[in-house]
């Protein structure tokens, strides 16, 4: 039996007078690279922050790795927390510190280990996705915004999690740099038997690496499955999504 790592049940969330989203409901099972996707405002972001116990949802439930995230103790939560890791749309490195001790971060506050060996993983870490030894003394802003990702993604490694958590993992990056950072999570996912949920814009991406798509729109789940499935959808946004790409390809062709 498959399991599931990621479970969201008729989650509901208010702020204020608008409902953002109204009964979502969804799984990522083990193994996975799952993408979520939607227009702008349709509360991907939001899902996800509640996912990971950052947001509290007006209703419903969320859990990981089979515990509520939501009725989960401070111990729970913080054990919980080093089982999954996290990249935010703009990376969120520490600006004051350098890219290995950013990288070592949740190595400090999570383990008991000497600093030494954390700074020594940390740059293991940077190995890992594809960073030179000399990225590890530089500081955040001497790095270019696809090297940044890659610190992120470094730092989001640094506990060895089962579970990785992307918000538009390419935004910003050219096309070249996007598609090296597609074939980095697909890379690692093999690798590492990471499981893996990412929000993006990216068609690109879906359609090189993504094994299972669910749409978001107005506030529930439109629909999950293969891109071809979520193609059959009768939805505007999913129709404009894919023509404009259909019209990008007949341009390049021309």
């Amino acid at each position: 039996m498959a399991e599931a790592l990621v479970e969201v049940d008729k989650l509901v969330t208010r702020f204020g007078g608008s409902t953002v989203l109204k009964g979502v409901s969804l799984q990522v099972m083990r193994g996975e690279v799952v993408a979520l996707i939607g227009g702008s405002g349709t509360g991907k972001s939001v899902l996800l922050k509640q996912i990971i116990g950052l947001l509290r949802p007006t209703g419903g439930r969320t859990a990981l790795f089979g515990t509520d995230v939501w009725s989960a103790s401070g111990a729970e939560l913080s054990t919980l927390r080093q089982r999954f890791g996290m990249l935010f749309q703009d990376g969120a490195l520490f600006s004051s510190i350098n890219i290995e001790q950013n990288v070592a971060t949740p190595l400090f506050e999570h383990t008991n280990l000497p600093k030494p060996q954390c700074l020594k993983l940390a740059r293991l870490k940077l190995a890992l996705v594809g960073l030179p030894a000399s990225a590890a003394l530089k500081m955040p802003n001497e790095l270019s915004g696809g090297m940044r990702k890659r610190a992120a993604l470094a730092r989001a490694l640094a506990l060895d999690p089962e579970l990785l958590f992307l918000d538009e993992p390419t935004s910003g990056l050219d096309p070249i740099s996007a598609r090296a950072f597609d074939d980095l999570i697909r890379t690692l996912s093999h690798n590492l038997g990471l499981t893996v949920l990412l929000i993006t814009h990216d068609l690109d991406t879906l359609l090189s690496i993504i094994d299972r798509v669910i749409v978001l729109a107005h506030g529930e789940v439109l629909g999950s499955g293969s891109i071809a499935e979520i193609r059959q959808i009768d939805d505007p946004w999913l129709k404009e999504y894919f023509s404009a790409r259909a019209s990008l390809e007949e341009t390049h062709h021309a």
